[in-house]
């Protein structure tokens, strides 16, 4: 990929948004596209097209990136409004949203089928609001090998590793793998916290204490000074963090994966108090709120 071929963004919420930003740090021309305009404005100021609809988009673009929301919000886009049918032969499409398996299969039959002369690559990111800002993300790419040299210098510019792990599908099955062991270990940051603190414990004698363990990772270690600040703005809202539970949940028997099942139920009650779009640490709060 040369620093002429022209990358399109479709969906500019707060990982999207920061991949296109990332781009055009990198000197990439990008459009971007997003069903609420106001959205796309301020990344004209940027120095990216601001594109009236998503297939004149992806019509314009070598690489088309979609990150938006559900399954739903996917098939709406390539299929409804047209994105598929507008890409030229040869481009390629990396669907970087979290969609699940069962649908990322379906969309790519849709593309075998109504598109073969298009690269399709299952991609979704590891990463939060942080890594995306600061072109940080570990992409999980699969597809064609044909496709690599073309989107390579863009996962580059969006990304600081990109593990290429097979066939399409394999991607998506290998963020559902990452995302259960992020919420396992999201349940263990707030469960200890609500416990320390249930014990008299204050969450500053936990990080002076845990200083340097094993146990602790820099994720954890920023977890445990967010909490600290009582600080649970997004940086990945709770509501998809249990999203790609469920998702897990689909393929397992939740009889025999009793802990992950548990948790999907005690999300999903705090969810339905109103907390889904706080960072997924609000966990802690919800459980101290339960004494």
């Amino acid at each position: 990929m040369t620093s002429s071929t022209r990358l399109a963004v479709l969906g500019l919420g707060t990982m999207g948004g920061a991949m296109a930003r990332s781009a055009l740090r990198a000197g990439i021309p990008t459009i971007v596209w997003n069903r609420q305009y106001d959205a796309a404005r301020p990344f004209e100021e940027l120095g990216a097209e601001i594109a009236k609809s998503a297939a004149d988009a992806a019509a314009s673009a070598e690489v088309v990136i979609t990150m938006v929301t559900d399954a739903a919000a996917i098939t709406s886009i390539a299929l409804d409004q047209g994105m598929l049918e507008a890409l030229a032969a040869g481009a390629v499409w990396a669907q970087m949203s979290t969609i699940g398996v069962d649908a990322t299969e379906a969309i790519w039959a849709a593309v075998q089928q109504r598109r073969s002369d298009v690269l399709f690559l299952d991609a979704p990111v590891s990463g939060s609001k942080v890594p995306a800002e600061e072109g940080r993300l570990t992409i999980f790419a699969s597809g064609p090998e044909e496709a690599r040299p073309k989107v390579e210098p863009v996962f580059d510019a969006i990304g600081q590793r990109t593990a290429w792990v097979g066939p399409v599908g394999s991607g998506s099955r290998i963020k559902l793998v990452n995302n259960t062991l992020l919420a396992f270990t999201n349940e263990g940051v707030s469960s200890s916290l609500a416990l320390a603190h249930r014990l008299g414990l204050d969450t500053r004698c936990v990080i002076e204490a845990f200083e340097g363990s094993p146990l602790v990772s820099s994720w954890t270690a920023a977890k445990f000074r967010r909490i600290e600040g009582e600080d649970y703005s997004p940086e990945f809202p709770l509501r998809l963090a249990l999203k790609d539970v469920n998702l897990a949940l689909e393929h397992v028997d939740p009889e025999r994966f009793v802990a992950l099942s548990s948790l999907s139920t005690e999300w999903e009650r705090i969810v339905e108090r109103g907390s889904g779009d706080e960072d997924l640490t609000v966990v802690t709060r919800s459980l101290e709120s339960e004494y």
